[in-house]
């Protein structure tokens, strides 16, 4: 498995800066935030997205995927979540990722049904654009459909091999899910994983990997028991917690305790 880490740990932090932090404590690849708080998102011009691209190259760094806001389940008209997500994936495609997130966000006043065919249909008619381009969707476990049970209803819905899902560890635990559970409902749409450490469901302030209370030693053992060779990615939400430790501090730290999992369940 190859190790990234998110740019939400690192709010604002220049892209050149961003890649250095990555070959300097080990990390294969980065996962962009794609918000306009950010250096990198949609509304970058191209050569704006030709020097970012340029950036990783030479530091021999991965842009894994882009983290979007798309909420593809939310009530609402279907034409501006395409176009969002549209807008994504051309990002995507200009910076050689081949991965982008997007959110469920159903809306309470749904029913399950309505949300799951919303979010079917939007990522259906994304996904013919997404293959054009030869990038991905990835429905994360989040938000109204945080279980792997959730998000598999959505997906199987699609049946559209340009939609796969993004496996939030934390997300499926506060949904009550098991990892062995999770991963065997998202083997055959799995993208990538994004594992964090938060000391309780009821404090989900980020903490260093292996200091809290999520099943990161089962979820590594459950894939490399199953022989996943994807990406793990620490998704440490700085931007959201401004109390929490940087992140920069504890990269080498992450990158060995995920490198200790993986040798241990190996």
């Amino acid at each position: 498995m190859r190790l990234a880490f998110s740019t939400l740990g690192v709010p604002g932090l220049p892209i050149p800066d961003v890649v250095r932090l990555a070959a300097t404590h080990g990390y294969h690849g980065v996962e962009l935030r794609a918000h306009p708080e950010e250096p990198v998102h949609p509304g970058i011009d191209l050569g704006g997205r030709a020097d970012v691209a340029a950036e990783f190259k030479a530091g021999g760094i991965e842009v894994l995927g882009l983290a979007g806001y798309a909420r593809v389940a939310a009530p609402g008209d279907d034409g501006p979540v395409i176009d969002e997500i549209r807008a994504l994936l051309d990002l995507a495609r200009d910076l050689g990722a081949p991965y982008v997130r997007v959110f469920p966000g159903g809306g309470h006043e749904q029913s399950t049904e309505r949300a799951d065919a919303t979010a079917a249909r939007r990522l259906g008619t994304a996904a013919e654009y997404a293959a054009d381009l030869g990038v991905r969707i990835l429905l994360e476990t989040h938000d109204s459909h945080r279980r792997a049970a959730d998000a598999i209803r959505i997906l199987g819905l699609v049946g559209h091999r340009h939609v796969g899902a993004l496996w939030d560890v934390m997300h499926t635990w506060l949904g009550g899910e098991q990892p062995s559970e999770s991963y065997a409902a998202l083997s055959p749409y799995l993208g990538y994983v994004q594992v964090k450490d938060i000391a309780s469901a009821e404090d989900t302030t980020p903490l260093a990997l292996g200091a809290g209370v999520l099943p990161l030693t089962e979820t590594v053992e459950v894939l490399s028991r199953h022989g996943w060779d994807g990406w793990l990615c620490w998704e440490y939400e700085k931007r959201w917690y401004e109390e929490a430790a940087p992140l920069p501090e504890l990269l080498a730290t992450g990158r060995e305790h995920l490198g200790r999992l993986l040798t241990e369940c190996a």
